[in-house]
């Protein structure tokens, strides 16, 4: 009966009425869920499989339960598995059909949204699937991974949601990068294309897991660029996790996978034949390049990106790129774009890519090269919006290279002999093809974006209009082709040049304003009622104006900035002019303009905004506002409080820099005072060395002392002994003796050199006045300062003797008291009388030593008393000099001030004698007679006085 049913489904010939496609599926889930046999379900799925997609309604409607149960019961048997994730998908993905019409197709898709609802009607039917996802079965692993993809498709927020909170969820599907079989690699990377769009925190969990450096190794072993569409599929899931996602591009970067990127961009000679595959692989590359460095990164990331794109090599191979022959057009366009967002706003990529020549005959710069595209129309119109988004980003925050493309238009710097990005802007400005007047026109507009400088160096290119007429300047010829009336497109472009050249450069209004007609051709095409195309003209004309009064310094009597405001007040209206003044904001190209810094345009006939334009616009809309609506009482109270202002923030300036000054002052303070620190810790050092050095020494002369005491107490018991000890005090006598006249030979030696020095001192004492008047005064203050040293060297080396001396003393005296303890002992023998005598001979010559320490006592007091005294007169000596050297100082400035008046004197008295031949000349010429005598005379005393007057000086010379 059972092979009966099913050979009826799968197309037997039936004995009776064939059942409807309805009944034969409610009959197969009624043997899904009754069933108890194994064999009996796995059957009925199958036959469900295989009506899934004729009868996706009936099967969705009436088996999605069963085979979800199938899933939950049947986990040992992996072939009903993979039927039931079959027929799961089958009714749950959506077949995109080429021949399809758009409402069969939007039924289907109405249908899979329905049954994803379905189904995530539980969440933990996501749960059970990643479960199964874990089994290795090829039968119960793909199909998994393609229903979770076709989920992902449906209801993608849904399954993310439950997919982040699921234990290990994410980390499960990453697994699936790692199967061997590649359908199942190639799948999961599908599923992790869906699974990461838009969703930040599974975007940080995928790249936590390793996800670039497996994406990048299957990238490498596809073959990169030549790879097939799994490298596209990677390239796609790396896009997805990089953009937008800040944590991720920086991880990308510390990880060091953009050195990687670099071999992607190798190119050879021969560039023709490249397949679809390859270009489309080599676009997602150069989109992954520019999701690290787009601008609307943060730009500590994108400078970070910028730089390591520069240091490992990727922007130089990028330009290779730009450089080379027969790169597909798209290819090379992209390539453009993705060279402006790497060396936008980072100055080193910008010098880099301003030193790149294109491999010619003679070779050129780059960027010239790529003007020419610009300028020229038969050239695709994304390749033109593309050069001048490079233009744009090579000139962006870069001063440099602004000043290098405006010198290119100076008269100076002008060679005949090459084409330069001056003469190439010039020529596109004037061109007769409107395009090519707008993008020239931006593109010398951002040369001057934020530059004062280089606006007033603008002012000086002069052009020549045709053969036989004046040069005109480069501004006139703007506001002449203006007034001629050409296309809207060309009127914009030369408007917003205008207006960039103008704002914040009153020098550069006041050229503007010079020409007369230029304020009457604004006020007329403000004044005019006009159609919808001209409205945006009336608009950026009245921006203009507005820019000429709020910038105006009042240098032109006739267009002042009252006077402008009459002006507007009388024919055109206040009220009038801010309404136009509105139109340039109110349009519909305007906000597109204002999003993001890349010229995108879907046609030529829209390009009418430039990005950086719109943030003037939006900057000065206000302020001209305010401007035209002021009375001159309010600019005047406005002009004081900037003045106020001014002056506040001079003296905030000024204690900025004082306090600069005082931490500058505090840390050489500091500096000092840890050297002192350093020196004081040294010296404490070396005390403390010295310190025990003197206790070494003490340690030993106790030593010494002990011995010599043992000695004297055995001269009593043998006369051996006592001549032993006799002999022990003559030698140390005769020691002392020697070191009593050292001392004096080094007192003698002393007293020459501070007999030296005395007169030494008198001679500088004499020869104060004379330096006084010769010198600045520095050398004999640092000759001064030396003999304070050798001063204070003497002083130290006399006290040391003195302390020596004492030390001297206090060893007699011991001495001494040791011979009278051995003369007090009895004598022992018939020699003892020899030994008193050597002990009275012992102390007559401690006597006489005695004296000479008493001597060089009296000696050592007058050196000192001697040393007080030439202190004294170093320090008169010193006073004086400073007074003789402040006298002299006065003198000279008495001498410099009488020299002053006698020049004026001269020069007065010179004009006065010239006058007077001059009059005399005039008397001549007129007939009069003049006495020549008295010429000779006035000659003789001019000449005279001269002479006076050298006298002088030579005098003052001598004194």
């Amino acid at each position: 009966m059972t092979m009966n049913f099913f050979r009826g489904v799968m197309g037997g010939q039936p004995a009776g009425p064939q059942p409807t496609g309805a009944e034969t599926i409610h009959k197969l889930c009624d043997r899904v869920a009754s069933s108890t046999l194994l064999e009996d379900r796995r059957d009925a799925v199958r036959a469900l499989k295989s009506l899934s997609k004729k009868y996706r309604l009936e099967v969705g409607t009436q088996a999605m339960d069963h085979l979800v149960h199938i899933l939950q019961t049947d986990r040992s048997d992996s072939e009903i598995l993979g039927y039931a994730l079959d027929t799961l998908y089958n009714i749950i993905c959506n077949d995109e059909e080429e021949e399809q019409d758009e409402n069969a197709q939007k039924q289907e898709e109405d249908l899979g949204v329905l049954f994803t609802d379905k189904f995530l009607g539980d969440s933990e039917n996501v749960t059970l699937l990643l479960t199964l996802l874990e089994e290795f079965d090829f039968h119960v692993r793909w199909p998994g991974v393609k229903l979770l993809t076709a989920l992902l498709k449906n209801q993608c927020n849904q399954v993310q949601g439950v997919i982040l909170v699921s234990p290990m969820g994410v980390s499960r599907l990453m697994d699936l990068l790692a199967d061997s079989r590649e359908v199942i690699r190639n799948d999961g990377l599908l599923l992790l294309q869906q699974l990461t769009k838009g969703n930040a925190a599974i975007q940080k969990i995928v790249a936590f897991e390793n996800a670039f450096e497996r994406l990048l190794d299957i990238i490498t072993e596809e073959g990169s660029s030549d790879g097939g569409i799994v490298v596209e599929d990677c390239l796609l899931l790396l896009v997805n996790l990089l953009r937008n996602n800040s944590s991720n591009q920086n991880f990308f970067k510390e990880g060091s996978y953009i050195q990687r990127m670099k071999p992607w961009f190798e190119v050879g000679d021969d560039n023709s034949g490249w397949s679809a595959q390859k270009v489309t692989n080599l676009h997602l590359m150069l989109q992954l390049v520019r999701v690290m460095v787009s601008p609307v990164n943060s730009p500590g990331a994108t400078s970070s990106c910028q730089k390591s794109m520069y240091q490992c090599g990727l922007l130089q191979q990028l330009c290779t790129i730009l450089m080379a022959t027969g790169v597909p057009a798209d290819i090379l366009t992209e390539t453009i774009n993705t060279v402006s967002e790497v060396i936008r706003g980072s100055q080193i990529n910008q010098d880099y890519f301003a030193s790149v020549n294109a491999p010619s005959n003679p070779p050129r710069p780059a960027i010239v090269v790529l003007l020419m595209s610009m300028v020229n129309e038969r050239q695709p119109f994304v390749l033109r919006c593309a050069v001048l988004y490079c233009f744009q980003c090579f000139l962006y925050k870069n001063q440099k290279g602004q000043g290098e493309i405006v010198a290119t238009l100076l008269p100076s710097t002008i060679d005949a002999n090459s084409i330069s990005a001056g003469q190439l802007l010039c020529g596109g400005l004037f061109s007769a093809d409107s395009l090519s007047n707008w993008c020239a026109a931006v593109a010398l507009a951002h040369a001057l974006q934020d530059n004062l400088t280089q606006k007033e160096q603008l002012l000086r290119v002069q052009l020549a209009t045709s053969l036989g007429k004046p040069p005109v300047s480069l501004l006139q010829q703007c506001t002449n082709i203006l007034s001629q009336g050409s296309k809207v497109q060309t009127r914009v472009g030369l408007l917003m040049l205008l207006c960039t050249w103008i704002s914040n450069c009153p020098i550069a209004v006041t050229h503007f304003l010079h020409n007369q007609e230029n304020v009457p051709f604004l006020t007329g095409q403000i004044s005019e009622n006009l159609g919808e195309d001209e409205r945006l003209v009336q608009g950026l004309c009245a921006l203009l104006l507005g820019i000429c009064i709020y910038y105006n310094d009042n240098s032109l009597e006739n267009y002042t900035k009252e006077k402008l405001k009459q002006l507007i007040e009388k024919r055109i209206g206040k009220e009038n002019f801010v309404e136009k003044l509105g139109f340039v904001t109110k349009h519909e190209l305007y906000s597109r303009a204002a999003q993001k810094p890349q010229p995108v345009f879907p046609s030529p006939e829209q390009m009418l905004f430039d990005h950086e334009f719109t943030k003037l616009v939006k900057e000065l809309e206000g302020v001209i506002t305010k401007a035209v609506h002021k009375t001159s009482e309010e600019e005047k109270k406005e002009e004081e409080v900037k003045k106020t202002l001014e002056q506040h923030d001079s003296i905030v300036i000024q204690y900025k820099d004082l306090i600069r000054d005082q931490d500058t002052q505090i840390q050489e303070l500091r500096e000092q005072v840890s050297t002192l620190s350093l020196n004081s810790e040294q010296m404490h050092n070396q005390i403390t060395q010295q310190q025990s050095q003197i206790q070494q020494h003490k340690d030993q002369y106790n030593i010494l002392k002990l011995k010599l005491g043992k000695d004297s107490q055995g001269l009593s018991s043998s006369q051996g002994e006592g001549a032993h000890v006799n002999g022990l005090h003559s030698e140390e006598l005769s020691q002392l003796r020697e070191e009593v006249e050292e001392l004096r030979r080094q007192h003698t030696l002393q007293h020459t050199q501070l007999s030296d020095k005395d007169s030494l001192i008198n001679t500088l004492r004499c020869g104060a006045a004379a330096a006084a008047q010769t010198t600045e005064g520095g050398a004999g203050g640092s000759d001064n300062t030396e003999l304070l040293r050798e001063v204070e060297s003497l002083r130290s080396r006399v006290q040391a003797q003195c302390a020596e001396i004492s030390q001297l003393q206090t060893e007699r005296q011991e001495l001494i008291r040791r011979a009278e303890a051995v003369s007090s002992a009895p004598a022992s023998s018939s020699e003892s009388s020899a030994d008193t005598v050597k002990l009275s001979e012992l102390e007559s010559r401690l006597a006489a030593q005695t004296t000479e320490t008493e001597r060089l006592k009296e000696e050592c007091r007058g050196l000192r008393e001697g040393h007080a005294g030439l202190e004294q007169q170093l320090a008169s000596a010193q006073s004086t000099v400073a007074i003789e050297q402040t006298e002299k100082t006065k003198l000279q400035q008495e001498v410099q001030e009488s020299k002053k008046e006698q020049d004026d004197l001269l020069m007065l008295l010179a004009d006065q004698d010239q006058k007077i031949l001059n009059l005399k000349q005039r008397l001549r010429d007129l007939g009069e007679t003049i006495d020549e005598d008295e010429d000779e005379l006035d000659t003789r005393d001019q000449f005279g006085e001269d002479d006076d007057d050298d006298d002088e000086e030579d005098e003052e010379n001598n004194d």
